[in-house]
């Protein structure tokens, strides 16, 4: 059942369920940040609109600036605003950045600890028929092999808006990853939110499996709980919306009452969440895995939801998946 100490959007399994892209939240939570800190700077690299950055721009163009198409460029005037006070945030589609200036947010960012906040946009297939050049499914495993780094996968707008917020005032090297499309509200406006604190949206009093998840497929991994617990198989679902620092804690937690895990995200298997979530375990608390994500391949043009399926990212895969894993581990 859904957990009912995080307040979650009740309206979840229904016809009602509203859709919003996270992306939307990124434009409001950064307008609301800067409104009460004066220091926080926008950039972007052309596509302020597509990014929502233009929210910014409309209430503070004095402190917005627009770099074209030039995100190395972009990435290295950020960090000079920061080492000289201000809280830059830098905004394009993740394959461009961190995709295309990987090497400037390395030396520049990340080396010197410098509070850049690295927004991402149009990550994963979903962005549909823009096809591959533009579905960033690479992204994490770049920006999480980082030091100094954090790298947040906000599941819906809500929660993408209070990720933005959060780390408008947490001093660090910061990577923030949004999506295009329309997607599930989840979360209210109540329920709880801290970077490097996993929360449990689906819980059962004997779970078999901890479906761990990232970013809107984390919606899903709940469509599979519920599916599962009709056919009397418990699980618990996991929103780990921080894949970097890891909430070690809360995954331990569940992983030893359940014994196996499924990990689901829209991004590459090799180096994401998954990728995440096994090394910890390797060291802590082996247990059978399954993965769901991009399997070594890239994406194609086409609609959303089509895409999800072919790439086998969705709730029926998720319960193949939990279903194996079960097996695994008699």
């Amino acid at each position: 059942m859904l957990n009912p100490d995080l307040k979650l959007n009740k309206n979840m399994f229904t016809e009602e369920i509203e859709k919003v892209p996270t992306r939307n939240g990124y434009g409001k939570g950064l307008v609301e940040a800067a409104r009460k800190e004066e220091r926080i700077v926008a950039l972007c690299a052309d596509l302020t609109e597509s990014t929502r950055t233009e929210y910014f721009k409309k209430e503070f163009p004095e402190r917005f600036i627009q770099v074209g198409v030039a995100e190395q460029v972009m990435a290295t005037v950020a960090s000079g605003m920061a080492n000289y006070g201000k809280i830059p945030f830098i905004a394009s589609y993740a394959t461009f950045s961190p995709g295309r200036n990987w090497e400037q947010i390395r030396t520049t960012i990340a080396l010197n600890n410098v509070p850049v906040k690295i927004a991402g946009h149009h990550a994963g297939v979903s962005v549909g028929a823009d096809g591959a050049t533009h579905q960033a499914l690479e992204d994490i495993a770049l920006m999480r092999v980082l030091p100094n780094m954090i790298v947040v996968v906000p599941c819906d707008a809500i929660e993408a808006k209070k990720a933005t917020l959060e780390a408008s005032s947490n001093n660090k090297p910061t990577y923030l990853r949004f999506t295009r499309e329309k997607t599930p509200i989840m979360t209210t406006k109540d329920t709880p939110f801290k970077i490097g604190k996993a929360e449990v949206f689906w819980d059962n009093d004997n779970p078999q499996v901890a479906i761990i998840g990232c970013g809107p497929l984390v919606y899903e991994a709940l469509l599979a709980a519920k599916e599962l617990e009709s056919q009397g198989i418990g699980v618990v679902v996991v929103n780990s919306h921080t894949v970097k620092p890891l909430d070690g804690e809360t995954i331990l937690e569940v992983v030893r009452k359940t014994g196996a895990v499924v990990t689901v995200e829209e991004h590459q298997i090799a180096g994401g969440l998954g990728g995440a979530v096994s090394e910890f375990l390797a060291k802590t608390y082996p247990v059978p895995m399954e993965f769901i994500g991009m399997k070594d391949g890239f994406g194609e043009s086409g609609e959303p939801e089509g895409l999800l399926e072919k790439y086998m990212m969705k709730s029926k895969d998720i319960i193949e998946a939990v279903t194996k894993v079960i097996k695994r581990k008699v």
